[in-house]
């Protein structure tokens, strides 16, 4: 048994569901419109290009989670289920889940998007344990803040050992699935790193060190 884990993002899914979730807050009139989609736009291009500041994007993408209560955030997050999530599950992604459980590994998702978004994904797809970015809580309601290190390029690698040593696991036999050269230092980390419909630097940096290059797109 070895622990297999997983990027979300254009990895099991096809589609950011950070970048998602926030053109769905557009479409609900839960931001300003002009503003929220230009900044929106510049993080994604910000992160594609390996440049993003991540505290930077966090100020604004875990405002809106402030800004309403859990009870207007837990029926928006149905909706976008359903409508801006579902129609993107990769059935490929479902297999090689399914692969990986009845070998009896131990499936993790890791992503760099946060538990708001991600934990309802995660579940949907079966996956026990995530490492997602931690927005704060107070009281019931988020603050707009972050809690701990955010799991985004070396950060995952960061939280990644702590539940490693919590769990008095090890990365021994460990798979891990990307797409993107951001989790270049965590696909360095384990045994078996696959690219997934890699992103141009890292299909290149996985051809250069001979890694696997699989496709989980139709």
């Amino acid at each position: 048994m070895s622990l297999a884990i997983f990027d979300l993002d254009n990895t099991l899914i096809a589609t950011d569901s950070d970048h998602a979730w926030g053109e769905f807050l557009l479409e609900q009139g839960a931001v300003d419109a002009e503003a929220y989609r230009a900044a929106n736009d510049r993080f994604m291009a910000d992160y594609e290009a390996g440049t993003l500041d991540i505290m930077a994007f966090l100020a604004v993408a875990l405002e809106p989670l402030a800004a309403n209560s859990p009870e207007q955030l837990a029926a928006w997050h149905r909706q976008f289920m359903a409508e801006m999530i579902e129609p993107h599950i990769l059935p490929r992604g479902e297999a090689l889940l399914a692969d990986h459980r009845e070998r009896g590994d131990t499936l993790m998702i890791i992503t760099a998007t946060n538990r708001f978004i991600t934990g309802p994904i995660a579940e949907r797809l079966g996956v026990e344990h995530l490492i997602a970015v931690e927005p704060e809580m107070r009281d019931g309601r988020y603050t707009g803040k972050v809690s701990g290190v955010p799991s985004y390029r070396e950060g995952k690698v960061t939280c990644l050992e702590a539940w490693l040593a919590e769990q008095r696991q090890s990365l021994a036999g460990a798979w891990f699935y990307s797409d993107s050269h951001n989790d270049l230092p965590l696909l360095e980390r384990v045994d078996n790193p696959v690219a997934v419909d890699p992103d141009p630097t890292l299909r290149a940096e996985a051809k250069r060190r001979g890694w696997r290059i699989i496709s989980l797109r139709d």
